[in-house]
């Protein structure tokens, strides 16, 4: 009897081990469904999927941007530097003991910048700095079509340059209206910063005219905030409609990185620039060849001035047209054309704005008099690269 219980325990046993890994490994073949538990699911809220494109939200500049970003281009440059031979290989001692070491390679360096596409027949108005010195100047389109670019003249002393490239139909940018733009209007940049690809960024007008920041002999800038990098040199910096305001050209940092302190070239003198370069090659200016200093207080008292009003003659050009109307240094220049000067920048300009072979009225003081002079203008020597 104790036989057949232990029989009977140890076939039990068997057959529940047997059953219970069937029901685990292979329960179709008991006739049952694999146990499954069901994947977690969240419920998720979100906007119902519109026909066409979603209408703009409130504060979005999308259709400005897509109105400029197909006239901005990027710019890639390419210029060949010669090494510089080691003075000592020219030494006859060294090469005795070293023997003759062969010219080094020649380097290439590359840059990049922006521009902006002003006519459909391919004209591209940039920054000089970002063309200068390129032996090649490659332009991609936002389409992503890449031309050959040739220099069709350039102006370092606005940091201006015009370029050409072989294409019909572009997209060219809507020129603004200067006198429309107001300190606090919002303002688009867009360009390629560091390389990265076509970017747009935002900010305000923070102000106008700005002058005396010694990056361009000729200076009256836009201010803005919006974001400016190497790389957006030359790019567009357009309105809420997508018109064309300035050409972004420089910023005011310690680091090289943006601070939120930009500067522009206003569209109205870019365009006129822009207008002589593509006409004659080159920019004409007004000149009469003198140099100037701004009238301090020190130097208000040291020449018994009554105020610091106007520019100070500090040199002139033996033979120039002021030389020959009979300015000397130590005048003041306090007018020109009954436009008053108040510093040497506005004199700059006024005069930099005047025809040549045209007469112009200087009224100026010397000593405790007051004078005027009619001086003929002559033209500005060019300023060449580098200088």
């Amino acid at each position: 009897m104790h036989r057949l219980w232990l029989i009977f325990a140890q076939t039990v046993t068997i057959a529940l081990a047997v059953l219970f890994t069937l029901s685990t490994l292979k329960p179709e073949w008991l006739g049952r469904a694999p146990h499954t538990s069901a994947p977690p699911q969240v419920t998720v809220n979100s906007v119902p999927a519109s026909e066409g494109e979603a209408p703009a939200p409130a504060g979005s500049y999308r259709e400005a941007a897509r109105t400029a970003l197909p006239a901005v281009v990027h710019i890639y440059t390419t210029q060949e530097v010669r090494s510089q031979r080691h003075p000592l290989f020219d030494d006859p001692i060294f090469r005795h003991f070293f023997g003759e070491r062969p010219e080094g390679r020649n380097q290439r360096n590359s840059g990049l910048g922006s521009g902006v596409i002003v006519s459909a027949d391919g004209y591209i108005l940039t920054n000089f700095h970002v063309i200068e010195s390129a032996d090649d100047i490659q332009v991609s389109l936002n389409d992503g079509k890449t031309y050959k670019a040739t220099t069709v003249g350039t102006d370092p002393e606005s940091d201006l340059a015009v370029l050409r490239i072989t294409a019909q139909d572009l997209p060219a940018i809507t020129f603004g209206q200067m006198e429309n733009l107001r300190v606090g209007d919002v303002v688009l940049a867009i360009g390629n910063p560091f390389g990265v690809g076509q970017t747009v960024t935002m900010g305000i007008v923070s102000a106008l005219g700005r002058s005396h920041l010694g990056i361009n002999t000729f200076e009256n800038f836009i201010q803005t905030d919006a974001a400016i990098n190497p790389g957006n040199s030359g790019g567009a910096l357009v309105d809420v409609a997508g018109n064309l305001v300035g050409i972004n050209t420089a910023i005011y940092s310690r680091t090289g990185g943006n601070h939120g302190i930009g500067f522009a070239i206003p569209v109205s003198s870019a365009r006129s620039i822009m207008e002589q370069i593509i006409a004659s090659g080159a920019v004409t200016r007004g000149w009469i060849g003198v140099e100037a200093q701004e009238i301090t207080s020190e130097l208000a008292d040291s020449f018994n001035l009554p105020d610091t009003a106007g520019a100070l003659i500090a040199g002139v050009v033996r033979g120039s047209p002021a030389d020959r109307a009979g300015i000397r240094p130590g005048d003041v220049l306090l007018s020109i054309n009954g436009t008053t000067v108040t510093d040497p920048q506005v004199m700059l300009d006024l005069i930099a704005g005047l025809a040549p072979e045209s007469e112009a009225r200087f009224r100026l003081r010397r000593d405790t008099s007051i004078q005027e002079l009619p001086i003929r203008i002559g033209k500005r020597p060019t300023l060449q690269a580098g200088e």
